[in-house]
């Protein structure tokens, strides 16, 4: 039977009816597709057709073959009759992805903001606890498994997707088939907005399984006619944290590479604000936002700007481009590190002589934000560091105190 999804709500209170569990496998029969031929080396992803290489010779025990070349198909769901069901307040959230480095600081943004948090979580041994204390409503479900994700969306009015696969993962499992359902599902059971975190300039390197991932989720989630907004990002501020200044301050070596690439990093507590500020805006409906820093840095510049704020050098171990590329060359002829091969990928773009960075003038325009109110990655070190360093000079005075014996 057909359905039908009407594309607004006339009243601010949306109702709508459940999602049975086989919602989101079932939807791939519905006609609504987008394609996109892969790279022979690119991911091999659900719902996609195959056809192996000419020259391809069977592969050698241990090895794998050259990657087929592949077209890359999913299909959105057919609309569903959202008839008189159950209310659904707009401010009512899903958060996915909500224990990442990103992800809990949209939710801890959404609960100071008022909204009623629910977050997507897989099932772990330990739980995430910290997120129910903050106020949010936890529920365990796993995308790599799509009948777990119908019930995480009933009563939902907005998904703010977060979520990246896990290192020891293969990339394609929840990055790409779990999106796809994910999406699928979301049209089924009338989501009104999806806000899904791509990576800035994804559409320009077909070659990184993950960046060419993320661009086939942002062409299927617009596609699919759901309300949506896509924020591509550069970089954040807090991974530079454990990458560089724990270790100069531990005396502990600094990995770095020889290529002058240069990222705006952005702090994550900016990049939650302003997605609210998005998610409050008409104007930003369907748009391609992308979040960039006020300045772009090379590795060499921040491990000088943590030294300074330091007050001690860095033991700094260069890694040659080079070594990277023949690193994912080697890797990639073994079926066991095709994913090393993958994110060894993503890591040569980013050694690579490019700018991960934008000018941010139009997006300040559309979300009415002064970039003043931007924090610049001297500000973020340098508060670290104070609270860090006073922390350390109270200890070495406690542990002193220690030592007098009686």
């Amino acid at each position: 039977m057909a359905l039908r999804l009407p594309s607004q709500f006339s009243t601010p209170r949306h109702r709508r009816r459940g999602c049975g569990a086989a919602t989101a496998p079932a939807a791939a029969a519905a006609g609504l597709s987008w394609r996109r031929s892969l790279a022979a080396d690119a991911l091999v992803s659900s719902g996609c057709s195959s056809s192996p290489l000419a020259s391809s010779p069977s592969p050698s025990p241990g090895k794998s073959r050259a990657r087929p070349l592949v077209t890359c198909t999913a299909q959105a769901p057919a609309a569903a009759n959202l008839a008189p069901g159950t209310p659904v307040r707009p401010t009512s959230i899903l958060v996915v992805g909500s224990t990442g480095t990103l992800g809990r600081q949209v939710v801890r943004r959404a609960l100071d903001e008022g909204y009623d948090v629910r977050c997507l979580v897989r099932p772990r041994p330990a739980p995430a606890d910290f997120l129910r204390d903050w106020g949010a409503t936890v529920v365990n479900a796993d995308l790599s498994r799509p009948e777990t994700i119908p019930a995480t969306l009933v009563g939902i009015h907005t998904v703010i997707d977060c979520a990246t696969g896990r290192p020891e993962e293969p990339i394609k499992k929840v990055d790409w088939e779990g999106k796809v359902a994910l999406i699928q599902c979301a049209k089924a059971m009338g989501i009104q907005k999806y806000v899904f975190y791509s990576i800035h300039n994804c559409d320009k390197h077909p070659e990184v399984p993950l960046m060419e991932i993320k661009y086939c989720t942002e062409k299927f989630l617009k596609d699919s006619g759901l309300n949506h907004i896509v924020i591509r990002l550069c970089g954040f501020m807090q991974g530079l944290i454990g990458q560089y200044a724990v270790p100069i301050l531990e005396e502990k070596s600094v990995w770095g590479t020889d290529a002058p690439t240069r990222i705006a990093y952005m702090d994550t507590q900016d990049i939650a604000r302003l997605t609210f500020i998005a998610l409050r805006k008409e104007n930003a409906n369907g748009k391609l936002l992308t979040f960039a820093g006020p300045r772009a840095w090379t590795t060499q510049e921040v491990i000088t700007l943590c030294e300074r704020l330091a007050g001690q050098d860095a033991n700094v171990t260069t890694v040659p481009v080079s070594v990277l590329r023949l690193t994912r060359q080697i890797t990639r002829f073994f079926e066991w590190t095709n994913d090393v091969a993958d994110r060894l990928a993503f890591s040569e773009v980013l050694s690579s002589d490019t700018v991960f960075s934008v000018p941010m003038n139009e997006t300040y325009d559309i979300l009415g934000v002064d970039s003043k109110d931007i924090v610049t990655l001297e500000k973020y070190l340098q508060d670290y560091f104070t609270n860090i360093l006073k922390k350390l000079k109270d200890l070495k005075a406690q542990s002193k105190q220690t030592d007098i014996f009686f």
